[in-house]
């Protein structure tokens, strides 16, 4: 009798757990991982559906065309994931009210958590405002750097690059640096290499230019400022004297030839794994500063998490996902270089996140002390493909009679059209 009773006594047990397992919510959220990111993500996932009982978190990967998926997905209400990455651009899609504004979830949220607002680089965040609400969490701020080729540096005996380098130490070592190293004739390595990345931003911004104003009301490209800014960069882009041309860059590949050992500098992001390379000593410094302004201000590529305002979720339980969305920002926060929170903008933080990053960790942190995110807003796609294709694009590929402060002036008007 005691052996049934325990037997049917087990049984409810085990049945009652199935169904409260069913009851837990599943919380999907859609990224761009490919294979190898999307196994590290899930082992983040893993850990948090681990330890709680209150949701589990499945990934929904989307390795291809993901904007285009997203958009529409986003355009059937109801539909989707219930969470996305979204990269800095297209956050801009806040105007459109697809996000949830998580300004009331987070507010009573931990101090130094995923979920405190005030922790995070005020650059970053703003990024994510809009109308005064938030509508993503950060999870990855990641600054551009300088990375070299310490085995070139020696070949020619030449100092390395160091945090007081100014553009003027920068021109001198890239010229330098450009070499016929077999006598044939021909160059084979360059000091430097750009075509179109690093991103114009950092020297407009570095020479004290802006590329949109504070309240979005002007794009003053055509100022002094600004206009030094891209001049500089365009002396140095395709500059036979210090870089490679379009067509070899596009034959061999452009950071292929960093990596091949035929390129001395390469300003990359700080999660890159240019330092990494087998057979390179590669060295990481911030970017050199601007001479005139003393300036070494750079461009910080970064993405967040969104809830999707229309999935069920939101709807019946906005309060669950909020939790979940901080719980799966905390944990990407302890994978991604770098994290976008004050309170871990140290190297020994950055050093335990990404190991492979240990030697590189304290220069990551100082340029993040000069990182600047873009300026987003309602149509900035409009605005950036006008950027691009009718501004930058013609001044870089030497498509354009006109001079940068010309085009600027020119394109201005276009550009303002755009803002809101």
């Amino acid at each position: 009798m005691k052996i049934r009773l325990m037997a049917s006594m087990l049984v409810l047990l085990l049945v009652t757990g199935a169904v409260a397992a069913q009851d837990v919510p599943t919380i999907t959220i859609s990224t761009w991982a490919g294979v190898d990111e999307a196994a590290e993500f899930q082992t983040i996932l893993d850990d948090i559906n681990a330890n709680t009982t209150e949701f589990q978190v499945v990934h929904q990967p989307i390795p291809a065309d993901y904007y285009t998926v997203v958009q529409t997905q986003l355009a059937a209400p109801g539909s989707g994931a219930d969470m996305y990455w979204m990269d800095q651009n297209n956050m801009a899609l806040a105007a459109d009210g697809v996000f949830m504004d998580l300004s009331q979830c987070l507010a009573d949220s931990e101090p130094q958590t995923a979920g405190d607002l005030s922790d995070y680089y005020p650059g970053i965040l703003a990024v994510n405002e809009h109308d005064g609400g938030v509508y993503g969490l950060p999870w990855i701020a990641q600054p551009v750097v300088l990375y070299f080729n310490r085995g070139l540096f020696d070949a020619a005996d030449m100092d390395y690059p160091t945090n007081e380098w100014t553009w003027d130490d920068f021109m001198t070592a890239a010229t330098a640096l450009t070499l016929d190293n077999d006598g044939d004739g021909n160059t084979d390595q360059w000091g430097f290499t750009n075509n179109s990345w690093p991103p114009p931003y950092i020297f407009i911004w570095q020479a004290g230019g802006e590329l949109i104003n504070a309240d979005f009301t002007e794009v003053p490209l055509d100022s002094p400022e600004a206009v030094a800014g891209m001049e500089f960069y365009l002396n140095t882009a395709y500059n036979p004297e210090m870089s490679p041309s379009r067509e070899i860059i596009a034959e061999q590949g452009f950071g292929e030839m960093f990596k091949a050992g035929r390129i001395a500098m390469f300003m990359g992001g700080a999660a890159d794994d240019l330092d990494r390379v087998e057979g390179l000593d590669v060295g990481v410094v911030p970017v050199p500063a601007n001479p005139d302004t003393g300036s070494r201000t750079t461009f910080a590529w970064n993405a967040s998490t969104v809830v999707n305002a229309s999935s069920p979720l939101a709807q019946e339980n906005p309060e669950l996902l909020c939790d979940a969305l901080v719980a799966v920002t905390e944990g990407i926060h302890h994978w991604k270089v770098l994290s976008p929170r004050i309170s871990q903008g140290t190297a020994e933080f950055l050093a335990e996140s990404e190991p492979r990053k240990a030697d590189s960790a304290e220069a990551i942190i100082e340029a993040a002390q000069d990182m600047r995110a873009l300026p987003i807003f309602g149509d900035y796609a409009e605005f950036d493909a006008i950027f691009w294709s009718e501004f930058w694009g013609p001044l870089i590929n030497d498509e354009t009679d006109l001079s940068v402060a010309e085009l600027a002036a020119e394109i201005r008007p276009e550009l303002e059209d755009t803002l809101p």
